[in-house]
């Protein structure tokens, strides 16, 4: 299950998104999103967990969590439109 996850505190890395997330089931793949010239997070990442269970719950623990003072948005991912 691929999610989207919003208000990420810019000195978040992906390791420590990843381990927030790991408690919930196993994590395929975190992948912040960065600005190409600043190299600065913008404030969203996108992170597949193995199973869909695994996601769900991650979505219903961890939406509208703080994590250092701001309320993380988790959602499942929508497709890419092509």
């Amino acid at each position: 299950m691929k999610l989207f996850i919003k208000n990420i505190d810019k000195d978040i890395n992906e390791m420590q998104l990843e381990g927030i997330f790991a408690k919930f089931g196993e994590v395929l793949s975190t992948k912040i999103v960065y600005d190409t010239i600043t190299w600065e997070s913008k404030g969203f990442a996108f992170l597949e967990m193995a199973k869909k269970a695994d996601g769900e719950k991650a979505i219903e623990a961890l939406n509208g969590k703080e994590l250092r003072g701001k309320p993380l948005i988790v959602q499942e991912a929508e497709e890419r439109r092509r």
